[in-house]
């Protein structure tokens, strides 16, 4: 693939999912990951990076194991709209990004409070738009199993459209300039919105009106069909899992197709797959690096408790250094508690196990050196400084990505290294910014402006 954009720059964020096994909470200088003064510090290292944005999960319910609360990764995390709109306060120039439900949220009253902390951070507020059907979680709402799979992405997109709009109902000039004027708002300047179908029902009127940036950023977390046809009609940002350069260059190319359908232009979307990123003075060092890092992420109990999601059974008495267990799985599908399961394994589980047993028999792996195998979160990139920044400006000068949302495995060694030596690296090759051109989120992405402030 020749080099199609020379003058193109990467742009990175950083998602901090706050559970799971990515984060090596147990390392002794690993700090709280609910404390205030850890998510200030690596806001204001980022914002010294000059990164783009800082992007927060979300976490509806506390993970379980077996009806347990799961313990041995991080299990809760502060509300991520709260947490936001402190770091706000505490940075000038980085956007600052929340992942938001669609199934288990109300259109009006989420739309005001991203809406607000956009206002607040003067145009610094994204929303990462995710769905789920997971029933397990619902139960906290009072709608556990309400909404039918294929139909998360239908509400999704109505709920969007929704908050747009609700965006978009405080005219610009709304407000009055100045005391002699006969009113605070001009007649008409605010419109009520109404919706009513079966899955977006209110009629409501926006409360604060539309931030530098007009309304937050919109990034979209999804690789399926559903997803991806969301991103095109609505996101300004793709959150992917396509990081293989190949696989990144396909997805880009049917992102892009999906965009033309949909009246929208390639420059009007950018893609940052997640990516996890481990750093060393020499390759060797820095594959030692990812080596401790897998196997502090992929522990003995740890193993064993991915196992028991599988098995849907108590395997506590089986060796994690020993070979798979010998009993068979439970009958049914994969227990949600630990997180939201891809639609494949939800029935596929006993052909999974099968697949397992065969590759562990034939290479004679343990418990814990199989899941260190077929478990999610193997480091994506590995390398020196230089050999990083060299990979990256092929990917984005080729337009397979616009950057990457990185996944820091410890913190705050994670996030000092990227920007303490990679960043230069990638500014001495051109294609890292060198300071902030903008004030906004949607100035840092580049992203073209809105028709109009307060616009959809």
């Amino acid at each position: 693939m020749n080099e199609r954009n020379p003058e193109a720059h990467v742009h990175l964020g950083v998602f901090f999912t706050g559970v799971g096994p990515q984060l090596i909470w147990s390392d002794p200088d690993a700090p709280s990951h609910t404390a205030i003064e850890t998510f200030v510090e690596i806001a204001q290292t980022l914002e010294r990076g000059l990164f783009d944005a800082f992007f927060l999960g979300e976490g509806l319910r506390v993970r379980e194991n077996r009806g347990r609360v799961f313990d041995l990764d991080v299990a809760g995390r502060p509300d991520a709209i709260t947490q936001l709109s402190a770091l706000a306060a505490v940075t000038e120039r980085i956007g600052l990004v929340a992942t938001q439900n669609t199934t288990y949220n109300y259109p009006a009253d989420l739309a005001r409070r991203l809406a607000s902390l956009d206002l607040l951070s003067e145009g610094r507020a994204g929303w990462n738009i995710v769905t789920t059907d997971n029933a397990w979680t619902g139960a906290n709402f009072r709608h556990g199993g309400w909404l039918e799979h294929e139909r998360r992405y239908e509400r999704a997109g109505q709920f969007v459209d929704a908050a747009k709009e609700l965006w978009a109902s405080w005219a610009p000039d709304a407000v009055a300039a100045d005391g002699r004027a006969a009113g605070w708002a001009g007649p008409g300047a605010i419109s009520p919105v109404e919706r009513d179908s079966d899955l977006v029902r209110f009629r409501a009127t926006a409360t604060v009106p539309g931030s530098r940036q007009g309304r937050p950023v919109l990034f979209q977390a999804g690789d399926s069909d559903g997803g991806r046809e969301l991103a095109a009609r609505h996101a300004d940002v793709v959150f992917s899992a396509n990081t293989e350069y190949g696989k990144a260059v396909a997805y880009a190319a049917d992102l892009r197709d999906r965009l033309a359908r949909h009246g929208r232009s390639p420059e009007s979307l950018r893609i940052l797959p997640g990516a996890s990123l481990v750093l060393g003075d020499t390759r060797a060092d820095a594959e030692e690096k990812a080596r401790w890092v897998r196997d502090e992420q992929v522990n003995g109990p740890r193993a064993v408790a991915y196992l028991e999601q599988y098995w849907g059974t108590d395997l506590s008495a089986y060796d994690p250094d020993g070979p798979l267990p010998v009993i068979e799985p439970v009958e049914g599908e994969l227990d949600p508690s630990r997180g939201t399961i891809a639609i494949e394994l939800r029935s596929g589980k006993l052909a999974l196990i099968r697949k397992w047993r065969e590759m562990a028999a034939e290479r004679g792996l343990s418990i814990v050196e199989l899941v260190r195998e077929v478990s999610p979160g193997h480091p994506t990139f590995v390398g020196t400084p230089s050999t990083i920044a060299d990979e990256w400006a092929h990917y984005v000068r080729t337009r397979a990505v616009d950057g990457f949302n990185l996944l820091p495995h410890l913190l705050p060694a994670s996030i000092t290294d990227i920007v303490d030596k990679l960043v230069p690296e990638l500014q001495e090759r051109g294609v890292y910014r060198t300071a902030y051109r903008g004030t906004t989120l949607r100035d840092h992405l580049d992203l073209p402006p809105l028709p109009a402030a307060g616009t959809v």
